[in-house]
């Protein structure tokens, strides 16, 4: 624990942020060589930049690049030479029982380390900006020690490898984080190059049932996505999906949940041809779909 306490600490920073609805404070952790950092959107939302102060005492001025708040993620870049870059890994070779460090600023007390372990795996955690609201799915649950200011911070591994971003203090003894994964990387990298996120939208909304025993046994798939939702004139509305439609597959992959059917629903998506299978009338049914741009 002391060596990754020492490899992660320079690279982890103190926020101050400053914006029309006032201050506000967290952490951030450093990704690139460049400057560089990923912390949470809630933690600069609002703002378009303020004051990171690193584990040496130097201080940065600093810019908002992007925030997603779908995800709670948001990607800042100090003035200044900032912090070492942190190793991304992936939160989807963790394990229940793993232990895990969480480095951040809890209370304005910069530089803080707690440990603790994986206490679940696979969580969900609503997010919502506007109107709009999404799940984060496979988030990280853990009993490291987090407080307000840990936002923004790293969950790292035995190794020193960032696998989540703290982002909520649920209560006493539970912690969650947003986990670094394919999806995530892919946001992350939409942030830095463009400052925004594209998403998909397909105007559908469902529910997880079983799918009929022999249907099941056939497919190796035990669960499919009842439509309760079809938007007038959305891209699910006109491809021809109905309520009480039962979703199985969409682009080929099984729709098991509602996060399988967002994990398709980013900005490569849009304008593409979707195909899609429902099972009506205990028939399997293929439609397409063409996703447009989530305003």
């Amino acid at each position: 624990m002391t060596g990754v306490a020492a490899s992660l600490l320079p690279s982890v920073a103190a926020l101050s942020v400053r914006g029309p609805r006032g201050a506000g404070a967290g952490s951030a952790v450093t990704f690139t060589d460049d400057g560089f950092l990923l912390t949470n959107a809630h933690v600069v939302q609002h703002a378009s930049g303020g004051e990171a102060t690193f584990a040496d005492g130097t201080d940065a001025r600093f810019d908002v690049v992007g925030a997603d708040p779908l995800s709670d993620l948001a990607v800042v870049r100090v003035h200044h030479a900032g912090g070492p870059a942190a190793p991304l890994g992936d939160a989807d070779t963790l394990v229940i029982g793993q232990l895990v460090v969480a480095v951040g600023n809890p209370m304005g007390l910069a530089g803080s380390v707690t440990a603790g372990v994986v206490s679940g795996l696979g969580r969900s955690l609503p997010a919502r900006d506007g109107r709009h609201v999404r799940v984060i799915d496979s988030v990280i649950q853990t009993d490291a020690a987090l407080n307000p200011g840990n936002s923004g911070g790293a969950l790292a591994n035995s190794a020193g490898t960032v696998v989540g971003i703290n982002t909520a203090v649920a209560g006493y003894g539970l912690g969650l984080a947003v986990p670094i994964n394919t999806t995530t990387r892919q946001i992350i990298g939409d942030l830095v190059a463009t400052g925004r996120v594209r998403r998909a939208w397909l105007g559908v909304a469902g529910v997880p049932v079983p799918l009929p025993p022999p249907l099941a046994t056939r497919l190796h798939q035990k669960i499919g996505l009842r439509v309760v939702e079809v938007v007038p004139d959305s891209p699910a509305g006109t491809a021809g999906i109905y309520l009480g439609d039962i979703l199985v597959t969409a682009g080929g992959h099984p729709t098991q949940d509602v996060q399988s059917l967002q994990r398709l629903m980013l900005g490569q998506t849009i304008g593409t041809r979707l195909p899609l299978t429902v099972l009506r009338r205990n028939a399997l049914v293929d439609v397409i779909a063409t996703p447009t741009e989530l305003q």
